[in-house]
């Protein structure tokens, strides 16, 4: 059947629920390397032309790399977005099988999409991986330290000596992750973090975040990009009514590191504090005004980053 070449796979912990073809029998394998094995065997014998899969936490992923060096085209969903579509298609129970034939039904939605190759991509290598693993580590170290300095300012006596410790530990760590990931940006990416960092405003954190997260940046334009990253504008309109325009999606810590280095820009930037100001001036809210500069410093590294050429004032302030 030609459904069939279009595969769902549920992934959890410990197993794996494959469905090729929304009315086909499902399957559950372990989810170790010989589950993945037979799982490859499996759509290669089908010709399985595109597999999809819900981001799961990171246990999906080795599975997908297994399915992409076989030459099985994967996409990776959002879970929000998968369920959305279920809903849509009348899927309101939800079990592993359930979801692994709604996914695949959603495999050949996609397959059939004008935009495929929006859905389908190179999942990152191995050095692509330990970056934004550092990353990551060094976002959930910050939200510790922000809580434990929270926790500090109201602790009775006698635990603010353990919290003091605590946050001695939590900075020793942070110094360490901070000193691997510079290791690591100077190893494999000096030229691109020399380049962000011609933009004033961008710092050495923000450079890490859009390495290891957007790896996308100079290869789209400058709408796919803001779309991407969750700083463009979408229209809320129906009939006559003509809703509020508003950011939605998006990559949440590209876009909490670039709100970062937005406002640094908007003070130390000239073409950034000067389009801000302008805002301000037509009467814009600030935190319309502060996310229009941010689509507007994101456009400006994803031109300086196709292109190849560092900070330009005389180019950017037109």
């Amino acid at each position: 059947m030609t459904e069939s070449r279009y595969a769902g796979i549920d992934v959890a912990k410990d197993t794996v629920d494959l469905a090729l073809g929304a009315s086909e029998n499902v399957e559950s394998f372990a989810n170790d390397p010989g589950g993945h094995e037979a799982i490859v065997k499996g759509l290669l014998e089908h010709k399985a032309e595109l597999v999809v899969l819900e981001a799961s936490g990171g246990y999906e992923f080795a599975l997908a790399c297994a399915l992409q060096a076989a030459g099985v085209a994967v996409a990776l969903i959002n879970p929000r977005q998968a369920r959305d579509f279920a809903k849509a298609m009348g899927y309101l129970a939800k079990t592993d099988a359930i979801d692994a034939r709604m996914l695949a039904q959603l495999a050949q939605v996609i397959a059939l999409h004008p935009q495929r190759d929006r859905f389908v991509k190179v999942l990152a290598d191995a050095e692509q991986q330990r970056l934004q693993a550092l990353v990551m580590r060094r976002s959930q170290l910050v939200a510790m330290l922000t809580a434990e300095r929270q926790r500090l300012a109201t602790s009775h006596a006698a635990a603010r000596k353990s919290v003091e410790e605590l946050i001695g530990a939590i900075r020793k760590q942070l110094q360490e992750i901070e000193a691997q990931l510079a290791s690591h940006i100077e190893r494999h990416h000096a030229d691109l973090a020399a380049l962000l960092q011609s933009a004033r405003g961008v710092g050495a954190a923000t450079t890490v975040t859009l390495i290891a997260e957007l790896p996308e940046l100079g290869t789209l334009d400058r709408r796919q990009i803001a779309a991407l990253v969750g700083v463009a504008p979408f229209n809320r309109d129906s009939g006559k009514m003509r809703g509020k325009r508003m950011i939605s999606g998006g990559r949440a810590q590209v876009r909490s590191s670039l709100y970062m280095a937005t406002l640094v820009a908007t003070r130390f930037n000239p073409v950034i504090a000067v389009f801000y100001q302008r805002l301000l001036a037509a009467g814009k809210p600030k935190k319309l005004a502060l996310v229009a500069c941010m689509r507007k410093l994101l456009t400006i590294l994803n031109a300086m980053v196709r292109s190849g050429k560092p900070w330009d004032e005389s180019l950017h302030a037109t």
